[in-house]
C-alpha cells in the first residue's frame, strides 16, 4: 500500500478508521489504529453520554469529552488523530473549534455540506479539513465555496458510498441503485476533484468509504482511483474498540439478512442490525418522547417514536433491548473478536495477495 499525504500528514497505511458514535470509536480504537500507522478517529457524535459528569448540561459536557477524548489518545500514541464532527450537530461549530484548539491532525466532517469548515481555522492552526459527500457535485461546491470564500482546498475527501453504517447521504431508491455505488462515485469524484489539484497545485486525495471490509477490496477500489479507504465496521470487532462486549457481539452474531436499512429520526436513512428493538419500531410499539438534549437539527421529536441518541448510548453500553448497533453492509462477516494490529496485518496481506492476483491475470491476458 503506497503512503497517503493528506495536506502533508504522511500517512504510512491509507487506511482510516472510520468515526462512529455513540462511544464506538473514542480514544482506545483511534489511539490503536493510528499506532498501527493508519489514521484513528474519535466520533464526536455523544460524547456529552458518556462524558456526563464533566458538566451540567449535554452540550458542553460533549464538548469537554471531545477535549478528553483528543488528550487521552495523545497520551496512547504518536500516530495520525481525527475528529468526526457531523454537520447536522447543533453545537457543531463549538466541536470544531475545540478539535482545533486541542490539535487534532485532522477534522472529518460530513452529514451535511460543511460549507463553513475552513472559517474556523485561526493563524496557527495546523489541523487538515476533510468534507464527507456522497456525490461529485457536492464535492465541487465544497471546492469552489472553500477557494471563494476562503482561499483554502480540501486537504482530502471521503467519498461515502450507500454500503456504509450508520446514517447515509442516500435516499431510500438509490441505496441499491447500481448508478450509486462507491464503484461508480469514485472516479466521478475523482474527475470533478482534478481541475482543482491541477490548477491550483494541491493534491486532494480521494478516500473511499462504505463496504470496504478486505484488502482485495481496498485493492479494487484503488485501481477506480481511490487513494486511501475509510473503515469503520471491520474495526468494531476488536479488543481495542471502545463499544461494549454485547455491541461487538451482535456483529459477531448477525447475519446478512440481520443487515437492515431502517428510517431515523433525523430524518435520513440508516443501516442497522436488526433486532427486537428496530421490530418494534416498525410495529409502532414505541411512542415519541421529549428530547432533553438537542444533539441534532433534523431531528423532529414531536413525530419520532424514539430518541435516536439514548438508543444508540444504550447499545454502546451492550442494552441493545433499549437500542440498535449502527453497521456497514458487511458486517455479518466478523465472526470473532480480534486485535487492531491483527486486522492491519490481515489487510496488508490480502492486499498484496490480490496485486499479485492482478498481476498474474494480467500477463496471462498479454
Amino acid at each position: 500500500m503506497r503512503e497517503l499525504n493528506i495536506g502533508g500528514l504522511k500517512i504510512p497505511v491509507p487506511v482510516i478508521q472510520g468515526g462512529m458514535g455513540v462511544g464506538i470509536s473514542m480514544s482506545r480504537l483511534a489511539a490503536a489504529v493510528a499506532s498501527q500507522g493508519g489514521v484513528g478517529v474519535i466520533s464526536s457524535a455523544g460524547l456529552g453520554m458518556i462524558h456526563r459528569d464533566l458538566a451540567n448540561d449535554y452540550i458542553q459536557a460533549n464538548i469537554e469529552g471531545l477535549k478528553a477524548e483528543i488528550r487521552k489518545a495523545r497520551e496512547k500514541t504518536k500516530g495520525i488523530i481525527g475528529v468526526n464532527v457531523m454537520v447536522a450537530m447543533t453545537n457543531f461549530a463549538d466541536l470544531v473549534s475545540t478539535a482545533i484548539s486541542e490539535k487534532a491532525d485532522i477534522i472529518f466532517a460530513g452529514a451535511g455540506l460543511p460549507l463553513q469548515l475552513p472559517g474556523f481555522l485561526k493563524p496557527d492552526s495546523n489541523t487538515r479539513l476533510v468534507p464527507i459527500v456522497s456525490s461529485a457535485r457536492a464535492a465541487r461546491i465544497i471546492c469552489e465555496k472553500w477557494k471563494s470564500f476562503y482561499d483554502y482546498l480540501p486537504d482530502a475527501f471521503v467519498v461515502e458510498g450507500p454500503k456504509a453504517g450508520g446514517h447515509l447521504g442516500f435516499k431510500n431508491n438509490q441505496i441499491e441503485d447500481v448508478n450509486y455505488t462507491l464503484e461508480e462515485l469514485v472516479p466521478a469524484v475523482v474527475k470533478e476533484v482534478k481541475p482543482f489539484e491541477e490548477k491550483h497545485g494541491k493534491e486532494i486525495p480521494v478516500i473511499a468509504a462504505g463496504g470496504i471490509y478486505s484488502g482485495t477490496d481496498i485493492f479494487k477500489i484503488m485501481q477506480k482511483g481511490a487513494r486511501g479507504v475509510q473503515m469503520g465496521t471491520r474495526f468494531v470487532t476488536t479488543e481495542e474498540c471502545d463499544a461494549s462486549i454485547g455491541f461487538k457481539m451482535s456483529y459477531v452474531n448477525a447475519t446478512r439478512e440481520d443487515m437492515e436499512i431502517i428510517q431515523s429520526p433525523v430524518g435520513m436513512p440508516g443501516r442497522a442490525i436488526r433486532n427486537n428493538f428496530i421490530e418494534k419500531i416498525k410495529a409502532g410499539l414505541k411512542k415519541p418522547i421529549k428530547c432533553p438534549f438537542h444533539c441534532i437539527k433534523t431531528c423532529d421529536v414531536s413525530s419520532s417514536p424514539y430518541c435516536i441518541i439514548t438508543a444508540l448510548y444504550n447499545a454502546y453500553r451492550g442494552n441493545l433491548k433499549s437500542g440498535y448497533a449502527f453497521a456497514g453492509s458487511n458486517a455479518y462477516l466478523a465472526d470473532k473478536i480480534t486485535t487492531v494490529k491483527d486486522i492491519f496485518t490481515e489487510l496488508i496481506e490480502d492486499f498484496q495477495t490480490a496485486i499479485k492476483q492482478y498481476q498474474s491475470d494480467s500477463e496471462t491476458d498479454s
